[in-house]
């Protein structure tokens, strides 16, 4: 426990807090039944300076926060082990995410606005009752008044998100989809409050309750279902430990922090334990559950000398292991450094186009028609209709289609191994229709030893010079630069085993296959035979890689690029679409807009699948909302519509649209199950992924010509 009070490691664990606290989150096992929480709870209450204690006993989990000038991480440790609980810091990151906070926050304001639109129905029932039985004008005023005072908070406070978003859209000049709903409600609300004031006219605070909180129900919905999708993305995040047990000099065992571990060091895994950094495996042999790094559902086998890779967890046995990469520069925390990257990127996902801009002029247009007909037919029951349009054609279901479908696909593909770094690139790999393949170390299995690669040339310039220096990595990448032609005594390189069949399975559904390699042409031509594949390129320089692509472009193509190597880089940031393997080099995976973390090309295959059913689902649900739109205006604008039905109508449309983006995460795992006899030699048969229309299956020329063996360039 005194290792806790290592400042650096504590940093990773302790969140510091403005009022000069500290905060942690602790896993603590066991707290099975009332009396060992109540337990732990005095124990940790005794304890000097802690201001607030949290126990979640399902999930097993302890907040606490202390004050830091009176109590120290390892007192609060062994307070629990003196409770009979053995409590484990869980990393800063899940403390009070930003996740956690804004659905607390949209809870807080739907629970409010839930109770004070049932409290107006309740009032305005006493007025409605009384427009027939005659009750007195104190009365009915004096009931006015209360639904005036109860919506003041449901408009004041839960509804304020929206006209933060209307302001916010219209300060940079656009038309966002809260800027109908923001004219919905306070004009709205502004003319039932004057009508309160003198005594006389319609009021719809009812409409008004009812319509806030119909629409905050369908959007914590919606927060919900991409809070899980996120979850799902994020899992890897917390796969490495913080602590690990490392042989000394004197070849005892020292329980070290994770973060200290070199290469060569020598640590013990016990069963159950995670693997704390990437390295070699000293053991006979190791099972380890790797599904939250590759998406492997099953144990994975390893033998002796095998690469083991950090975050995986250790079934069976205690297995010795030699660290190869230090603890912050493993899988896990590649992986997380990439999904941080995601998240930075997510502003880019097709949220909103200029549709969503337009369709929203087209019905600020069609509600000032609506109002200038009923001012000319009967004033009176122009505002009434003039607000059922604004509700009844909100376009808010048809602008939640496309993030609430592609954050679903993304989850479920991130829990199957396919990290997809960038929204935009599962959103335009349902259109791709030519990829290029690199060779070495994409679409062949990485060479024994590894020692071929520690001198391999490297690339430093994109330029046509290059200068050779020796490479420090041994993975991935292993074409850097145009090679000479070898003899015929080379080890021959072994495809991938599940190459065959991806390939297969993608030019059967519609993706023209072309390899791009630099290597020597013989190499190129034997691969591609042994793969079918008709079209490949040998000696490609960078610059040549580029060429090719920008020929693809010319003719149309919308272009897929896989690679793993330094040299890949450009051609990864150029495609349309782009993945890199994770064994691949950094500056590939971080140009990469899908990271295979298994490095099994079936995951384009799954990835490809699961876009085309995410895309018929977002068109799908944006043609129901618009059809919905479309058949509810025309009653509101004719004033057969009330407020309050087509605030009902609209909030439906947005569950729909909801509960029909969670249906393409479903698919995504169902993708799965069909996949799995890639590899194997049986093609997998995929009902989500049927051939592109108007094309034939099979082999698909790119358009780059049939057989080419080498780029002109030397």
């Amino acid at each position: 426990m005194e290792l806790w009070g290592d400042p650096r490691l504590a940093a990773q664990v302790l969140r510091s807090r403005r009022d000069g606290c500290s905060e942690a989150a602790l896993r603590v096992e066991p707290l099975d039944d009332a009396r060992q929480v109540l337990r732990l709870e005095q124990h940790i209450r005794a304890l000097p300076g802690v201001r607030r204690l949290t126990i979640d006993a399902p999930a097993r989990r302890v907040r606490v926060v202390w004050d830091a000038a009176r109590l120290t991480l390892p007192a609060l440790l062994q307070a629990c082990a003196a409770a009979g609980c053995g409590a484990q810091p869980l990393r800063r990151d899940s403390i009070d995410d930003r996740r956690v906070e804004a659905r607390h926050d949209l809870l807080k304001r739907l629970l409010v606005a839930g109770m004070c639109s049932m409290q107006v129905m309740t009032f305005a029932f006493v007025i409605y009752i009384g427009a027939v039985d005659m009750v007195d004008f104190s009365t009915r005023a004096l009931f006015r008044w209360l639904c005036l005072l109860v919506t003041i908070p449901c408009v004041g406070y839960c509804a304020m998100p929206f006209y933060r978003n209307a302001l916010r859209d219209l300060r940079r000049g656009r038309l966002g989809i809260d800027l109908p709903v923001t004219l919905a409600i306070v004009p709205v609300f502004a003319a039932s409050a004057f009508n309160t004031l003198r005594g006389q006219g319609e009021i719809y605070f009812d409409s008004i309750g009812m319509f806030i909180f119909l629409l905050l129900g369908a959007r914590y919905l919606e927060l919900r279902a991409r809070h899980h999708s996120a979850a799902q993305s994020d899992a890897a995040l917390d796969a490495a430990p913080l602590l690990a047990q490392r042989y000394g000099a004197d070849g005892a065992l020292e329980t070290v922090p994770a973060m200290q571990l070199l290469p060569g060091d020598r640590v013990r895994i016990a069963p159950g334990d995670i693997v704390p950094a990437d390295g070699l495996l000293e053991s006979a042999e190791a099972r380890l559950d790797e599904a939250l790094l590759s998406g492997e559902s099953g144990p994975v086998l390893h033998r002796r000398g095998a690469r083991l890779a950090a975050g995986s967890l250790l079934l069976g046995a205690a297995i010795e292991m030699r660290v190869e990469r230090s603890a912050g520069l493993g899988a896990a925390a590649r992986i997380e450094a990439l999904s941080g990257r995601a998240l930075r990127r997510r502003r880019r996902m097709p949220a909103r186009d200029g549709k969503a801009d337009r369709y929203v002029l087209a019905i600020l247009l069609l509600a000032l028609l609506t109002a200038l007909g009923w001012l000319l037919v009967d004033p009176g029951r122009a505002f009434e209709a003039t607000v059922a349009v604004l509700v009844a054609a909100c376009p808010c279901a048809y602008a939640l289609a496309a993030p609430t479908t592609l954050t679903s696909a993304t989850g479920a593909l991130a829990a199957q191994g396919v990290l997809v770094t960038d929204a935009a690139a599962l959103h335009k790999l349902a259109r791709v229709d030519a990829a290029l393949f690199d060779k070495t170390g994409t679409l062949t299995l990485p060479r024994a030893g590894g020692n071929h690669a520690a001198q391999r040339p490297c690339p430093t310039s994109l330029g046509n010079q290059f200068e050779e220096q020796p490479c420090p990595e041994t993975s991935g990448g292993a074409e850097n630069q145009p090679r000479p032609e070898t003899d015929g005594g080379a080890v021959e390189e072994q495809p991938r085993p599940e190459a065959r069949a991806a390939l297969d399975a993608l030019r059967a559904d519609g993706i023209a296959v072309c390899i791009a390699s630099g290597d020597a042409p013989e190499r190129v031509a034997a691969l591609a035979s042994r793969l079918g594949v008709p079209e490949w390129h040998a000696r490609q320089r960078p610059e040549d890689k580029l060429a090719l692509l920008a020929a693809l472009r010319a003719v149309g193509r919308v272009t897929l690029a896989v690679g793993d190597g330094s040299n890949d880089a450009p051609i990864l940031a150029a495609a349309d679409v782009s993945a890199a393997p994770a064994g691949g080099t950094d500056l590939a995976q971080s140009r990469a807009g899908m990271l295979l973390l298994d490095g099994r090309l079936d995951g384009l295959v799954r990835a490809r699948a699961a876009a085309r059913k995410a895309t018929h689902l977002v068109a799908q649900s944006q043609r129901w909302s618009l059809l919905y739109n479309l058949c509810a205006v025309a009653p509101a604008a004719l004033g057969w519509v009330p407020p309050w039905l087509a605030a009902l109508g609209m909030s439906a449309s947005s569950l729909l649209v909801v509960m029909n983006a969670l249906r393409a995460g479903r698919a995504a795992s169902a993708v799965r199950r069909n996949t799995q006899d890639i590899g194997t030699g049986r093609a997998a048969h995929d009902p989500l992924a049927s051939p592109t229309p108007g094309r034939r299956p099979g082999p698909a020329a790119s358009g780059l010509g049939r057989r080419q063996a080498a780029s002109p360039n030397p």
